[in-house]
């Protein structure tokens, strides 16, 4: 019997490794944006939460002080935390239970329904942009179109942006408005649950909200859970929203002072970057914690297709 041929056996992982280094090298743009804007400014930042540092003189080396002073010295800190807490309490489910509801009028076959999508998805495009908070603060402002329309029913309330009472909800209304990413994955979601299932459900006399609750949220719990930890890692790092309608001060008396918008302040303000640096740290792990609870607890009610219960 003769012997195998040696050369062929190497040219294989050799042509491997070849096509391995035409794959890095299109993969090089990507690797060097990451290493360049961010796992290098993230390490920059760790060792910047340690320092008193003003953006103009060199980094000065004080350990934890920042956090320290963030924990028991500093009341706004706390209280932009609060405000911050109701901010993602309120928008949050809001905005899913909204882009749900709509998602599932779409979900019927109608004529118009691809304009109706691109109408209802149009507010997304526009979320971080600073002319439509200008818009919405003018709105909102004391006569303003939403002050004259409440006005008109006889709910005289004056402008939201320029009492402590509704500031925070102004800008929450802002957030909740711009459902349209969350109601395109819902409506996919939507797309996929078997129809046969609705029909068993309704031979079996289950009513409307019965089928909802049986079958639709069962079968969408996994985009459910997706768009949950979406929009909670968003409204954490929201900003634009509540720098335009106070004017970058967190006003009136700091009842839309968001988190990110007082790191802001600390930083670009008060050119104390360490400890801005010190707050973005904190804020990464909470997300990180948070998100790490949302999957832990996903598994009391989370459904997907095949597995046994």
């Amino acid at each position: 019997m003769l012997d195998r041929p040696v050369a062929p056996e190497r040219a294989v992982p050799r042509r491997r490794r070849a096509g391995q280094g035409t794959g890095y090298l299109f993969l090089s743009p990507w690797l060097l944006g990451v290493l360049v804007l961010t796992i290098g400014p993230m390490i920059a930042s760790l060792y910047l939460s340690f320092t008193d540092y003003d953006l103009f003189d060199a980094p000065r080396w004080v350990g934890l002080d920042n956090y320290a002073t963030m924990f028991t010295r500093d009341d706004r800190f706390w209280h932009a935390a609060g405000v911050t807490a109701r901010y993602v309490g309120l928008s949050v489910p809001l905005k899913l239970g909204l882009a749900l509801a709509v998602a599932m009028l779409l979900n019927r076959a109608r004529r118009g329904a691809g304009l109706y999508r691109s109408a209802f998805y149009a507010p997304s495009l526009l979320g971080a942009s600073v002319s439509l908070a200008l818009v919405w603060r003018a709105m909102f402002s004391t006569g303003g179109t939403a002050d004259r329309v409440l006005a008109a029913f006889g709910l005289d309330t004056g402008g939201w942006v320029d009492q402590p009472q509704f500031a925070l909800l102004a800008v929450i209304a802002l957030a909740v408005w711009q459902f349209g990413a969350p109601m395109v994955i819902f409506l996919a979601g939507l797309k996929q649950i078997p129809k046969e299932l609705y029909e068993a459900a309704e031979l079996d006399g289950a009513g409307a909200l019965r089928r909802f609750r049986s079958v639709t949220l069962p079968m969408l719990s996994p985009v459910l859970l997706f768009n949950l930890v979406l929009e909670t890692i968003h409204a954490f790092q929201s900003f634009t929203g509540a720098f335009v309608v106070s004017s970058g001060r967190g006003g009136p008396s700091d009842s839309t002072l968001l988190y990110t918008l007082y790191l802001y302040q600390r930083g670009f303000t008060d050119f104390r970057m360490g400890f801005a640096s010190a707050m973005a740290w904190v804020l990464l792990v909470v997300i990180g914690v948070l998100t790490a609870l949302l999957f832990r607890g996903s598994r009391r009610w989370v459904f997907y297709a095949g597995e046994s219960r």
